[in-house]
């Protein structure tokens, strides 16, 4: 015969089984206490390996607003998407809206953290302007993975792939392309650093959307948090802020391109 528990032995086994299926269903990061991963593409001044681009410094204080330490990691930018997709990382940043119709296994926090200003870049004296249809042969290049490119250019296969933003501006110096795709301050960074002459953007931008945060869908409880902490950053001036300070570290103004 099985002796019997107490009422007090009885609660408090089922509340140690509700604690542990709690705790099974919290993502393995944050049982281990690990960082939350975030990456992305990003170049000086949004990004940078020590994580004072401008884009970091929000992403950062993001996350600390809703008490969740984060890793940035950066990578190229197919990669760093598909490392989401697959769960390898946590979450991408910056990204245009509307690639949850294409990676279902993605969410997409629905606050803009930045914009991106995509310009076209040249060495040509005589090109004064380009749209999105110009960009339609090998003379036109862009970064492999870029989504607002393949987005708005007639045929993405005819342009020239490269792995980032350094190699397009190196394929502009050595006449393998007339035209470049990228962003407008990081394009400016490139050129100053690398003392390239004759390099200029064709303004306006092509573009300047609102870009997002992307996180591994199984971390979906996280979106309204971060929500409300970027639209508070937002109310309060921090996002401003960030990204002056970001920019003005590279030397760069933050004002009209």
């Amino acid at each position: 015969m099985f002796p019997q528990t107490s009422p007090l032995t009885r609660r408090t086994v089922a509340l140690c089984l509700v604690l542990a299926a709690l705790v099974a269903a919290l993502p393995v990061r944050a049982q281990a206490a690990e960082p939350f991963r975030l990456n992305t593409d990003g170049a000086p001044p949004h990004s940078s390996a020590d994580g004072k681009g401008y884009e970091d410094r929000i992403v950062a204080e993001g996350f600390r607003r809703i008490g969740v330490p984060v890793r940035l990691v950066v990578l190229p930018s197919e990669r760093a998407l598909q490392n989401v997709v697959q769960g390898i990382d946590d979450g991408n940043y910056p990204r245009i809206d509307g690639l949850t119709a294409n990676y279902p296994e993605l969410v997409m926090v629905p606050e803009s953290m930045s914009t991106f200003p995509c310009a076209a870049f040249t060495r040509d004296p005589a090109l004064k302007h380009v749209s999105w249809g110009d960009l339609n042969g090998p003379q036109a290049a862009y970064v492999r993975g870029w989504k607002l490119v393949e987005r708005n250019v007639p045929d993405p296969s005819k342009l020239k792939r490269a792995r980032d933003q350094e190699t397009l501006f190196l394929m502009l110096d050595m006449n393998r392309a007339q035209v470049v795709i990228a962003d407008l301050y990081t394009g400016r960074e490139i050129i100053r650093r690398r003392g390239y002459k004759g390099m200029r953007a064709l303004l306006p931008p092509l573009a300047d959307p609102p870009m997002y945060i992307y996180l591994n869908k199984r971390h979906a409880v996280l979106v309204p948090r971060l929500v409300e902490a970027l639209r508070e950053m937002k109310r309060d001036g921090t996002i401003e802020r960030l990204t002056r300070a970001g920019l003005a570290g590279y030397g760069v103004d933050g004002g009209a391109p």
